[in-house]
């Protein structure tokens, strides 16, 4: 290696420096989604940037998703996936493998990464967190439609989640809640789970992590990525209709988050390596951050 690539390194370690003493003892929510998850290569790319943001002194809160997975394992047990105004229709048969794939599989192997790669992690199945009530969802014809055992988060328990901090564990959590009444599971969505923890953890960041490089001026060209915006613009954008689609609910979460504590919102494409470390600890960033 030259000696001027190895003084390039060394500027990089520089440029960050400023952020490492900001962040030092403050927490991250992540929320991991998308076709980010599906690579298992990136998977173990991003469990790396999250112990090196441990053992930098930050302290990294996991919510992660996992709807292909979901359908994949449905398929295989002879259940169709179906959905309803984006929700998905979960069955009382249909939750026993929504739970066995987000629980069961795929948190206890990011857990593993994340021990593998030297950290300390501990995963909480989203039930033993996550406070839910039932929800309906929408068709085509406007009518309230009853989609099975499919909630939204009202409530956190937060209790665990704050052991962990102290400890220096990464918790890592699925995307369940249990019913306020019955306490039954039900199924909820990642987006706006981690946004409600996020609210109630007070966090500094919230990182979505998923298949969008952020939010597009023009949604057909990535070179139009608005790397910052405030609440105002945020809303403007969605007036007009520039933020529509999957990304409407995404946004209306992170404003919320932001109106009751949160510090800034960033929206990341998790399909570019490294993209957490260089969306937190470079002065360009790689994505989009929503400020107040």
């Amino acid at each position: 290696m030259s000696l001027d690539a190895t003084i390039n390194k060394a500027s990089v370690l520089i440029e960050a420096l400023p952020y490492l003493q900001s962040f030092r003892g403050h927490t991250f929510l992540i929320k991991m989604g998308g076709s980010a998850m599906e690579d298992p290569d990136l998977v173990r790319k991003v469990m790396r940037d999250i112990v090196f943001l441990e053992v930098a002194g930050v302290n990294p809160v996991v919510v992660h998703g996992g709807g292909k997975a979901i359908s994949a394992a449905m398929k295989e047990a002879g259940l169709e996936a179906n959905f309803i105004g984006g929700f998905r229709v979960t069955t009382p048969e249909a939750i026993d493998i929504v739970q066995h794939t987000l629980s069961g599989k795929i948190n206890p192997g990011l857990v593993d990464m994340l021990t593998e790669f030297g950290g300390k992690a501990k995963g909480l199945p989203g039930s033993e967190v996550f406070v839910g009530r039932r929800i309906q969802a929408t068709n085509e014809d406007g009518d309230n439609v009853d989609i099975g055992r499919v909630g939204e988060a009202v409530g956190c328990q937060l209790d665990e989640i704050r052991n962990c901090i102290y400890s220096e564990t990464v918790p890592v959590i699925s995307p369940l809640a249990a019913e306020e009444e019955s306490g039954k599971p039900l199924n909820v969505n990642a987006d706006l789970a981690a946004a409600c923890l996020a609210k109630e953890l007070k966090v500094t960041k919230l990182v979505y992590l998923s298949d969008v490089p952020g939010i597009l001026a023009d949604r057909d060209d990535p070179s139009t990525l608005i790397p910052s915006i405030n609440q105002p613009k945020a809303e403007e954008l969605i007036e007009d209709g520039t933020i529509a689609g999957g990304m409407l609910p995404k946004i209306d979460s992170a404003l919320d988050a932001l109106s009751h504590g949160v510090g800034k919102v960033h929206f990341i494409d998790g399909r570019t390596p490294h993209s957490l470390l260089l969306e937190i600890f470079t002065r360009s960033g790689i994505g989009t951050e929503i400020v107040q």
